[in-house]
């Protein structure tokens, strides 16, 4: 007889790992007010987990976890869209939506390979999110471009709502 905390197929190492690499880009992106927070992350990585543990205990021939990760992967794809808008001629939150997408893919990587590899990408998601800012910042030849123009609409609107302009 199973116990009462037994969430057979799941296992709580797994959701465990799915929370904490949610946790740790959602914390990132949170931190920098970022629309992509730590719910939303930990949400992504853990319904990830869930659709694709869940679909391997379908006994059919008519199933293949490839198609499923198919699917989640463009179901994904379009929670993402759905954080990116135009202002000013200038499209915001891709950065935003690419995360989205890649904590799917942690999602994955936890459901197929492991939880130790899941929160080592989480790890690597983590230090590009901040290492390329970081790096932006110290130099301005990474802020040409659109780049510059999205720091200078940033401006714009930290003026605007200052009472400034």
């Amino acid at each position: 007889m199973n116990a009462w905390w037994s969430i057979a197929p799941f296992d709580w190492v797994d959701v465990g790992a799915a929370l904490l690499c949610g946790f740790l880009v959602g914390l990132e992106r949170q931190l920098r007010g970022k629309p992509v927070g730590i719910r939303t992350s930990t949400l992504i990585v853990l319904g990830t987990h869930l659709f694709i543990v869940a679909a391997g205990t379908l006994n059919s021939e008519m199933t293949d976890g490839s198609r499923i990760i198919g699917q989640v992967v463009t179901g994904v794809g379009f929670l993402g869209a759905g954080v990116m808008l135009a202002k000013d001629g200038i499209v915001v939150g891709v950065t935003s939506a690419a995360a989205i997408w890649a904590l799917a893919g942690i999602g994955v990587c936890l459901s197929v390979v492991g939880p130790g590899v899941a929160v080592k990408l989480s790890l690597v998601v983590v230090a590009i999110l901040y290492g390329v800012d970081a790096l932006e910042h110290t130099s301005t030849r990474l802020t040409r471009g659109v780049h510059n123009r999205y720091y200078e609409l940033k401006r714009r609107m930290r003026g605007e709502a200052l009472g400034g302009e």
